[in-house]
């Protein structure tokens, strides 16, 4: 395996571990001098506007000390604020944007299946049409993840692609949503028919074509939040800012849902006369708020600090050749995370774009059981009134899912402990390492993490400080991690798609959708906070490390390696893994279309069912693979494997 700025074999100590010993230098001599001056300096660079804190003591010996000599231990990384916690609400503000996108995802994946096929477009083309998603996934985020990493506007390196794809997403759903007026207004012009099989062609081409520029903006803009994100929380704070994502994305998904239920022509007849049509509109309206928003108030480092980007060659071919480059460096951690991703995402894809249309298809049989011959008007209007009762039931999946998300940080054991204020090094005669409990030292069960401790004012008092730390740490389970809770929440899933053979009413069908709001909690946070803590570990560690070579030839030697380390690269492939998948389920979904699909308006037709239990089958690799997920506190020298 290539190497990194950090040894690929890296690993972290355990609390137990007793700190090293560093040789005494006398104070006031000429190597004490020195030494204390290169800290003083470094802590002059760490404290940029970083918000990364310090990484915990590596395994290999050789990584401990910078070139110089000066351990990197004995460097007090909290000193001068740059490991200040970030508060509750800025954590809010920062994770704002991906509420807004969640709603015009939501948008489309409730009621996109059904739009289109109100165009008049067939189950087994619709499997294809929806590989969009997963294609664009694959090949833009990667792209827009080097492209921020390596963007030195003043402004910052995620906002511009942040604007960018925002801007292309509010107008490709606009057309979208008005895909039948434009292509029927623009073929009048030449004499053509509203109701000739040309227009409705052609319309279901515009369709297509919008549908592939949506999700390559959905894409742009999901992969520069998600980088946006890790580059302005602390270290230590990763799993709370995801663990916030998860709770916006949740409460995204109940307006987007909650809008789809109810009958918006009637409440909002300006912003259009069809309930897709209103949607978009919502949708786009939530999503330049909250990109707005976030942008104005988050600030980001000034990338014109870093110096200026690697020379990239343009092109095709040299993009994929830097792509499986960078998969070839990727962390351990984060490549074995990527692995359950890959499956996992094969068991999400089925239920996220077709659940709808399965209940809906269980709340139809009966109507169409009882009146074999329905004009192509009156299934229309049974299908709308399915599509509503398939949203309701997403509705109660986001609420269940949201509630997940405000409660399971409560109760799983968090990684990370927050920062402790250190001694500073003036009131010391020799430097020494700093505590082994330091504040990116793994905790074990019964810590109190700043997910609990931010919802809370901070507390005058230590004494009531400690009563609330000891009554908040008793809510956790001490045997259930994240990647633990993780692992459960793949068999949860799994269970859930094989019960679709025993499922025969719409209600069933909406409590056994709630359920699996529990498993899309954590699958929304536990992969990007397991993710986003080893980047920022890792960039803090590299910092430290560059941070003592004063050597230019030694700096150019690690360009490559900090480009491949950065959070834009390493989210892109991450996000290869999610969508790389979708195209096998999107391949596989269509095969089964094709094989067990009904004609429309016909009684019994399962074929969505087969494809749910598809998934589930791809949910039972995934809970296997995560078993192979290093637990922080646990992972070896070499191996990174861990216990169940």
């Amino acid at each position: 395996m290539a190497q990194h700025g950090l040894n690929s074999s890296a690993s972290y100590k355990p609390l137990s571990d007793p700190p090293p010993q560093y040789e005494a230098t006398e104070v006031g001599s000429p190597q004490h001098s020195r030494r204390t001056s290169r800290i003083g300096r470094s802590f002059e660079i760490l404290n940029e506007n970083s918000p990364l804190i310090s990484p915990q003591r590596l395994h290999d010996d050789e990584s401990l000390f910078r070139s110089d000599g000066v351990p990197l231990d004995a460097l007090n990384w909290t000193d001068g604020g740059a490991e200040e916690s970030k508060s509750v609400w800025y954590l809010f503000v920062l994770a704002l944007s991906i509420g807004g996108l969640q709603i015009a995802w939501s948008v489309e994946l409730s009621n996109g299946s059904p739009y289109l096929l109100s165009l008049g477009m067939s189950k087994s083309l619709l499997a294809l049409v929806w590989i969009a998603g997963p294609l664009s996934g694959t090949l833009v985020q990667p792209y827009v993840g080097m492209k921020s990493d390596s963007c030195r506007l003043s402004w910052g390196k995620r906002k511009p692609f942040m604007v960018a794809g925002a801007a292309a997403t509010i107008a490709s759903l606009m057309a979208l949503a008005w895909t039948r007026e434009i292509v029927r207004g623009f073929l009048s012009i030449f004499g053509a028919d509203p109701k000739s099989e040309g227009v409705k062609v052609t319309a279901i081409c515009f369709a297509i074509f919008f549908v592939y520029i949506l999700d390559f903006a959905i894409n742009t803009i999901q992969a520069a939040i998600r980088a946006f994100i890790v580059d302005n929380a602390p270290t230590h704070q990763q799993e709370d800012a995801n663990a916030m994502a998860g709770r916006i994305t949740g409460f995204g998904n109940i307006l987007g849902y909650l809008s789809g239920y109810v009958n918006l022509p009637q409440i909002m007849p300006f912003f259009g006369d069809t309930q897709f049509k209103v949607l978009c509109v919502i949708a786009s309206l939530a999503l330049a708020f909250t990109v707005l928003v976030s942008s104005l108030y988050i600030r980001e480092r000034d990338p014109r600090l870093e110096g200026p980007p690697r020379a990239e060659k343009g092109g095709i071919l040299p993009f994929f050749q830097q792509v499986f480059s960078s998969m070839k460096r990727l962390p351990p951690q984060v490549r074995k995370v990527c692995e359950v991703q890959f499956f996992n995402w094969i068991g999400w894809f089925p239920f996220l774009f077709y659940i709808t249309t399965y209940i809906g298809q269980l709340h139809v049989n009966p109507y169409f059981e009882a009146n074999p011959d329905l004009s192509e008007d009156q299934i229309d209007k049974a299908w709308e009134n399915a599509t509503r009762i398939g949203t309701f039931a997403l509705l109660i999946f986001a609420i269940t899912s949201f509630s997940s998300n405000m409660l399971l940080p409560l109760i799983i054991v968090p990684t990370y402990r927050p920062p402790q204020p250190p001694p500073s090094l003036a009131h010391h005669e020799h430097i020494r390492p700093s505590s082994p409990r330091t504040p990116r030292t793994p905790i074990t069960p019964g810590g109190m993490s700043t997910s609990m401790s931010s919802f809370f004012p901070p507390v005058p008092s230590d004494e009531s400080h400690s009563r609330l730390s000891r009554l908040l740490s008793a809510c956790q389970i001490p045997w259930l991690t994240l990647r633990r809770a993780w692992l459960l929440s793949h068999l949860l899933f799994a269970a859930c798609m094989f019960s679709t053979f025993f499922i025969t009413t719409a209600t069933a069908a909406t409590v056994l959708v709630g359920v699996i709001g529990l498993a899309w909690a954590l699958t929304v946070w536990a992969p990007f906070a397991l993710i986003s803590a080893e980047i920022s570990k890792r960039d803090a560690a590299r910092r430290a490390r560059n941070a003592g070579r004063g050597n230019s030839e030694e700096l150019d030697n690690l360009a490559d390696e900090e480009s491949e380390d950065q959070a834009g690269v390493i989210l892109g492939l991450h996000n290869v893994s999610i969508a790389a998948p979708q195209i096998i389920a999107t391949l596989v979904s269509s095969a089964i279309f094709k094989l067990a699909q009904r004609e429309r308006g016909v009684a019994g037709d399962d074929s969505v069912g087969w494809v749910l239990r598809f998934g589930g089958l791809a949910a039972l690799i995934a809970a296997y693979m995560t078993s192979r997920v290093g637990e922080e506190a646990n992972r070896k020298d070499e191996s990174g494997e861990s216990e169940v």
